[in-house]
């Protein structure tokens, strides 16, 4: 489930739930909907509400940070649980992406 936040140029993305090879697309087709207006040039994703994740979970922010950087623009993780910490660290994407406390 996916919640939306926009404030001018930032759009805050809160997703709840897992974030899993059964959920990631559809989260995502919705996420670049929103991404359509051009004007945002600040991603937030919340992932306060994510119980589970796995690899897909990583593409998803990926792709969205390579959408934003085209742009000019950039994506910070907000609030994630120590199992997706974990994960987003061992895999890199804090060197890419921004963790909010």
């Amino acid at each position: 489930m996916l919640c939306f936040e926009k404030r001018g140029g930032k759009l805050v993305v809160y997703l709840e739930g897992e974030l899993d090879h059964n959920t990631a697309a559809g989260m995502r087709a919705e996420i670049d909907n929103q991404l359509r207006d051009r004007s945002v040039m600040d991603l937030i994703i919340d992932m306060g509400g994510v119980t589970f994740m796995d690899s897909s979970g990583i593409g998803l922010v990926l792709g969205r940070y390579k959408l934003m950087s085209r742009r000019g623009g950039r994506v910070r993780l907000s609030r994630p649980g120590a199992r997706v910490d974990r994960l987003m660290g061992l895999s890199g994407v804090y060197d890419l992406v921004e963790k909010q406390s």
